[in-house]
């Protein structure tokens, strides 16, 4: 194996032009780690918001973006029994993606789901875990509940749609077109609402209220939502594209007992993570080993073009999710 490795970094923040094609050392694997030689890699927001210099990796993690990939393990760390070299899997990432090869603790691995590509299975971790945590464990989602998912055409929009739906319940969604309303239909979402001429507040309330919402917006859809919500409903924030701060009466929240929770992935302990991959193994991906579940690609760009992902990405025009080719 080679000890130099092709890879992306942020020279300084910037915008997508800040990222630049790099020569750096092959990561060395640690105990209870596996180095992967990265097929794909997932982009997701958490990727440009490092590159534009508002997420900072954690202290031990890679400089290099990247919270996702597919591959094959070519080296195993001390103590790692539960893979062999030349597994194919996808993996949850400190960071350090956008490489050709990358090291993640071996717990945060799991298998390639049965008739799913390479490219497709690059997709799935950074998505299913943030919605298996925040939308059924976080969320406490239920069959019959009224479940409302803003961004619903995003990589986290569509895969919270489908399982909501296959889990049995009623799911709702926003989003900015007629055609990205008409995927989340298609997905399993039973209205799908143009935020750009509809009001989800008064749509979900003619429905009863929503019982739980996941909002990646923040800002003035704070308020918002919590008059969406029925009473005893719950509003899971896992990120403020429109801002971190808004004006809250919370003698509603009083009132009608109500639930405002959050979280985010990338600070979670190597312990915590590593539960929740169990928790996916088990109840997730059954599911999408039998097709009941899937992924939503946008597009495939070289690693080399890593720039003109993030402006797809920042354009937000795309419908599901984008990878990297890699090898």
């Amino acid at each position: 194996m080679t000890e130099q490795m092709q890879a992306i970094e942020i020279k300084t923040p910037g915008g997508p032009e800040a990222l630049t094609m790099a020569q750096r050392p092959v990561p060395q694997v640690r105990p209870g780690e596996v180095l992967i030689r990265v097929a794909y890699a997932g982009v997701n927001r958490p990727d440009v918001m490092q590159r534009q210099g508002n997420y900072a990796p954690p202290p031990d993690a890679s400089d290099l973006p990247g919270l996702e990939a597919s591959g094959e393990i070519v080296a195993l760390g001390d103590g790692v029994t539960q893979w062999a070299i030349g597994d194919k899997v996808c993996a949850l990432l400190p960071g350090g993606g956008y490489a050709e090869y990358v090291r993640t603790p071996a717990a945060h691995c799991l298998p390639i789901p049965e008739g799913l590509s390479m490219p497709e299975a690059a997709c799935l971790p950074e998505n299913y875990f943030t919605v298996w945590t925040n939308v059924f464990m976080r969320g406490a989602l239920e069959a019959g509940e009224r479940f409302l998912v803003h961004g619903g055409s995003s990589g986290i929009g569509t895969t919270a749609i489908q399982l909501a739906h296959v889990m049995g319940a009623r799911v709702f969604a926003t989003a900015g077109s007629a055609g990205k309303c008409a995927k989340c239909e298609e997905l399993g979402a039973e209205r799908a609402i143009n935020y750009r001429d509809e009001d989800f507040v008064e749509i979900l309330k003619a429905e009863g209220g929503a019982n739980l919402i996941l909002d990646m917006v923040g800002g003035d859809y704070i308020p918002r939502n919590v008059r969406a919500l029925a009473d005893d409903g719950r509003l899971v924030q896992i990120a403020f594209l429109g801002g971190p701060k808004a004006e809250l009466n919370f003698a509603q929240v009083m009132v009608r007992r109500l639930t405002i929770t959050g979280s985010t992935l990338r600070p979670q302990s190597d312990l915590a993570k590593a539960g929740i991959a169990e928790a996916l193994r088990a109840k997730v991906w059954p599911l999408l080993d039998a097709g009941r579940v899937g992924v939503v690609m946008d597009s495939e760009f070289a690693l080399a073009d890593a720039s003109k992902a993030h402006a797809r990405m920042e354009s937000s025009e795309h419908i599901g999710k984008i990878v990297l080719k890699v090898a």
